[in-house]
């Protein structure tokens, strides 16, 4: 079998405006670059563990929870929360206190002196949108005592109430901040998550919807702390997104800031792709199990995509993923999958041969769907590997990619997503 493209699995080479595959079957390498985009600056988490901010249209390989690293691929967000390191508490505020999850001199220390001490988390005079969900994030770190953040609108003081209806919003969530740890826990018509961004600090998120009916402004969201007075713990980096995901973090300094989408595409050539037959494997996580704008693709095509002349991978809008291949009309080639755990790692192997139809999807070791009989279906000009489709993107990350040429064995595809 001849692997006649290769991206990812640790070894990443980027630059402004693109980023490598490559083919070196036959010990002869040859570079495959994609085209990349993105018409702003980003931030990322490098080799050490740090966030770093890349330059407009640079890949960015982040490695969260990754050795390896993985490219990133986000939509467009905004951080309304225009002073991402500013924050307004009761108690004491001691600013450039402590190392952030960037590496440099820039969190805060915050310090109890009541029990009445509350920080505003979203000082902003901008409309939230009704039925609308929005994602709230801020990075703490544990210094020295173990203490509660209770996350609360304005009209809601009572951990066990029933919610106030605060314009359309209601909320709250705890934050268990511990010396080795960040629990999350959730009551009253919102969830939450936290995420372990290492030495020590955890990024913690709120996701809250607004009511269909209400368009409510200028909410006064609070993070309250429950404990003795003088207690203490670091801050850094809060963010107030639409969206139902936290997304990498965008600093702000006096002003909302817009961070845009990510865009790879267009790698290879028609002597990489087999029009006949050919296996994808990809490793990929997508951002959500349901995903926003209406999905996201990948596919092997001519460049002019099409359904009736393409290999098309797409996560489906209702959280489904499904297979497409071949020709127009009814004859197509479709590997259904109703419920697929999108969000968590995936190893994803598609077999096509327009011959001997045999159409096979392995999904972590195990075969899912196969045609073995099916009308042979073939297509043509093959020649480019891009993660959209007529402009909607794949949201996530992805690990590892790689292209046959050939057909593979039932062992062999196993083995390769196992």
């Amino acid at each position: 079998m001849a692997n006649t493209l290769k991206f990812g699995a640790g070894n990443w080479a980027t630059k402004e405006g693109s980023t490598l595959a490559y083919n070196d079957s036959n010990s002869n390498f040859k570079p495959l670059p994609f085209n990349f985009s993105r018409a702003s600056k980003a931030t990322v988490v490098n080799k050490d563990g740090l966030i770093e901010e890349v330059g407009s249209g640079q890949p960015r390989i982040d490695f969260l929870g990754n050795t390896k690293g993985a490219l990133l691929l986000e939509p467009s967000r905004s951080n309304v929360y225009t002073q991402s390191n500013l924050f307004s508490f009761g108690g004491n505020v001691t600013s450039n206190n402590s190392l952030s999850p960037d590496g440099t001199l820039n969190a805060s220390k915050i310090t109890k002196t009541s029990s009445s001490d509350q920080f505003v988390i979203l000082p902003w005079s901008a409309s939230l949108s009704t039925s609308t969900t929005y994602s709230l994030s801020f990075f703490v770190k544990h210094n020295g005592d173990d203490l509660d953040l209770r996350y609360e609108s304005n009209n809601y003081n009572d951990w066990g109430a029933t919610p106030v209806d605060d314009g359309g919003v209601s909320w709250n969530a705890l934050f268990e901040v511990r010396e080795n740890s960040v629990i999350a826990s959730t009551v009253n018509n919102c969830t939450s998550n936290v995420i372990n961004f290492g030495n020590g600090w955890y990024r913690v998120v709120v996701y809250v919807a607004t009511s269909s009916s209400i368009t409510p402004t200028s909410p006064s969201n609070l993070i309250r702390v429950i404990g003795s007075d003088t207690k203490q713990f670091l801050m850094y980096g809060a963010m107030f997104e639409q969206g139902s995901c936290a997304t990498s973090y965008i600093p702000t300094q006096g002003g909302a800031v817009t961070r845009s989408a990510d865009i790879c595409n267009d790698a290879g050539n028609e002597q990489v792709f087999n029009d006949s037959e050919g296996v994808l494997y990809l490793e990929v996580r997508a951002s959500l199990n349901i995903p926003e704008g209406g999905g996201g693709y990948i596919t092997i095509s001519s460049p002019s995509v099409s359904f009736t002349n393409a290999l098309i991978i797409q996560h489906r809008a209702n959280g489904q993923l499904r297979v497409y291949f071949g020709g127009g009309g009814t004859a197509n080639i479709q590997f259904l999958v109703g419920s697929f755990d999108w969000i968590s790692n995936n190893k994803i192997a598609i077999q096509y041969d327009s011959v001997g139809s045999n159409y096979k999807l392995f999904v972590n070791g195990v075969s899912i769907s196969r045609y073995g009989s099916a009308a042979n279906q073939s297509v043509s000009g093959l020649s480019e590997l891009n993660f959209d489709y007529s402009n909607i993107n794949f949201k996530g990350d992805v690990k590892d990619v790689r292209y046959y040429n050939t057909s593979l064995t039932d062992s062999e595809l196993a083995a390769l997503t196992s």
